[in-house]
């Protein structure tokens, strides 16, 4: 009896897991992607289809972004209790034991021991006073058990909703590529020069030779006074949902370093302009790949690099939030079978990598004193 009152004790003293609504991110989640399916449906009927379909996508990165999170949060808490409980296997069966024995209508004096009617009234006592506790441990193992067979239950609604959510923001993001090729409403600020832009980028080796020769392939150029973006510097949201992975003049694995900065993004992750500016340049250049660079102001560059696909022509007016392109790294058909709560079509969680460099008078800026990097990804 002495060693049944000391596993007891032990029991009770143990560490005990704070509980948490670790389902709570999941299920707001899955309303960010019910909304979002809404809006998808509506963008058909929009009047502004381009701006509709660019917060239709938005909306579901972010409610992917939060399933995601969601989904990782209800399966650690699910292995914390399921490994609290395979821990404590023989523990718990011991108490379970001792809690058959205590049946209602029995009297605590009622069990036999050694020593007689003392060593029985002790007992007696002992486990009079153990009982409450045995019983409140007992409630919280039924309410782990519990927790542990809604968490699962939660894990498979959630993954349903996220495999409905891939596949519905791939529909957006290819309407969105459909409307944007229909776009016929841009403002045109200049025609570039076929020549030129050949020329230029055959001759520059680095982006300082290209940003300083960006002027040369402008044809029929056109007055556009740009919206005074001074109090918004520090505060620009970023072009892109991803987290800061290489900062302004840190090494890459080869040693280079670079003026700006690489921001993780998921694959296809949608790119829109921080600010109202004019596209100065849309196309591939050096070893870049994709480039956008935007001029918000005269004198000041934003070169965005990696997109694998570009909207836009050179010479175009664009306002803040238009959307600039879809990150690469997407398959080519949606398969629910190879998706993971981490990225898109099974790959890695922010396996793609935005390049942003900022420059004033073709002098590079650090971009982080330009942008807002409370978002995530």
């Amino acid at each position: 009896m002495r060693r049944v009152a000391v596993l007891v004790l032990c029991l009770l003293t143990g560490p005990l897991f704070a509980q948490e609504d670790a389902g709570a991110l999941a299920r707001a989640a899955g309303q960010l992607l019910e909304t979002a399916s809404v809006q998808l449906d509506d963008a058909d009927s929009a009047r502004d289809r381009v701006r509709a379909l660019t917060q239709t996508v938005q909306a579901y990165e972010a409610g992917l972004s939060a399933m995601r999170a969601g989904l990782r949060r209800a399966s650690i808490r699910e292995a914390q209790l399921r490994a609290q409980l395979e821990a404590r296997d023989t523990e718990i069966a011991q108490l379970l034991a001792v809690l058959q024995t205590l049946t209602p209508g029995q009297a605590p004096t009622g069990f036999l021991h050694p020593d007689g009617p003392n060593g029985s009234a002790r007992a007696g006592m002992l486990l009079a006073e153990l009982t409450p506790a045995l019983n409140q441990r007992a409630e919280r193992l039924r309410r782990d058990l519990s927790d542990v067979s809604g968490l699962r239950t939660l894990q498979l609604q959630a993954a349903a909703q996220l495999t409905k959510g891939l596949n519905e923001v791939q529909t957006a993001r290819a309407d969105l590529n459909q409307a944007m090729a229909n776009r016929t409403d841009l403002p045109q600020r200049f025609t570039s020069d076929p020549v030129r832009t050949a020329i230029l980028i055959s001759s520059s080796e680095t982006l300082d030779a290209f940003a300083s020769g960006l002027s040369s392939i402008a044809v029929d150029e056109t007055v556009w006074t740009a919206p005074d973006i001074a109090n918004d510097v520090g505060n620009l949201p970023l072009p892109a949902r991803g987290l800061i992975l290489r900062r302004a003049g840190e090494a890459d694995a080869a040693g280079i370093t670079r003026p700006g900065i690489l921001l993780a993004t998921r694959p296809g992750a949608l790119v829109t302009s921080p600010t109202a500016a004019t596209l100065r340049y849309v196309g591939p250049l050096l070893d870049f790949g994709s480039v956008t660079i935007l001029e918000p102001r005269p004198g000041t560059l934003i070169v965005l690099a990696g997109l694998g696909v570009s909207y836009g022509e050179t010479g175009q007016i664009i306002t803040a939030g238009t959307p600039l392109g879809l990150m690469s790294g997407l398959p080519e058909q949606s398969d629910a079978t190879t998706l993971s709560t981490d990225g898109e079509g099974g790959g890695a969680e922010a396996s793609e990598t935005l390049y942003i460099e900022v420059r004033q008078d073709n002098v590079p800026l650090d971009p982080l004193t330009w942008f807002s990097t409370e978002q995530d990804g």
